[in-house]
Formats: structure tokens, sequence, C-alpha cells
């Protein structure tokens, strides 16, 4: 595979996920299915944006994250951030559904929290070579 070719594929799985939330956002009140759990949909926030932060790391290329990971990492959450306001807006023409700002929070604690991971992990020494 060429090298273009490759970097044209990195957004896909970032596309995949947006897809994935905007078409979960656009089901109507009587289609959603809510869990018994109060709060279990905040964990499913978390957990969407969370995928969304990665998959939107993943669209840089290796070289940018390496040279240039705070701003990485800055990007990836100023675009979860706005898809997750632009997700809200979406979801108040929704027969049934309704914009949260606890939802937003959610959604901007699951880019975070990857990211934080993200950031971590490439610590230096972070992994230790045995010997």
């Amino acid at each position: 595979m060429t090298r273009q070719l490759h970097a044209g594929l990195r957004p896909v799985p970032m596309i995949l996920v947006m897809a994935t939330i905007f078409y979960l956002s656009h089901q109507t009140g009587d289609d959603l299915y809510l869990p018994l759990l109060p709060g279990l949909d905040k964990v499913a926030h978390l957990a969407a944006y969370g995928l969304l932060a990665a998959a939107t790391l993943f669209a840089f290329s290796p070289a940018t994250r390496q040279r240039d990971s705070r701003r990485a990492v800055g990007i990836t959450l100023l675009f979860c951030l706005s898809f997750g306001i632009s997700d809200e807006f979406h979801q108040y023409f929704i027969p049934g559904r309704s914009v949260s700002g606890f939802d937003l929070l959610a959604d901007c604690l699951g880019a975070l929290l990857v990211c934080l991971l993200w950031r971590w992990s490439r610590k230096p020494g972070r992994y230790p070579v045995s010997g």
C-alpha cells in the first residue's frame, strides 16, 4: 500500500465513529432503549467519545503525533467538544430527545481521559525493558 493511500485511510475510523454517534443520536425517544440503571447512559457517552478521541488521534500521522503531541491532543479535544456540541444540537430536533449539558460533560470527560492516557503511555521509561 502506498504511503499516500495509507495516509488517506487514517481518518476512516474517526468517520465511522462519528457516523455511529450520529446514527444513535438520530433515534427518536420512542426507538431508544434507555438503560435501567440511572446514569448508565453517561458511561455510554464517555465510552463513545473516548473512542472518538482515540480514532481522532489515530487520524494524525505518526510523525505529527511524535513531533507535536500536545497540539494533537489539543486539536483532538477541541474536535470532540465541537462534535459533542453539534450532537446535542442535533438531538434538539429529534422527537423525544433533549439537549443535556451532562451528556456533553460526559463526552468531554471521555475524550479527555483517552487523551491523558495516550500522553501518559508515551512518556519515556513508562514500560521498563527486561533484560
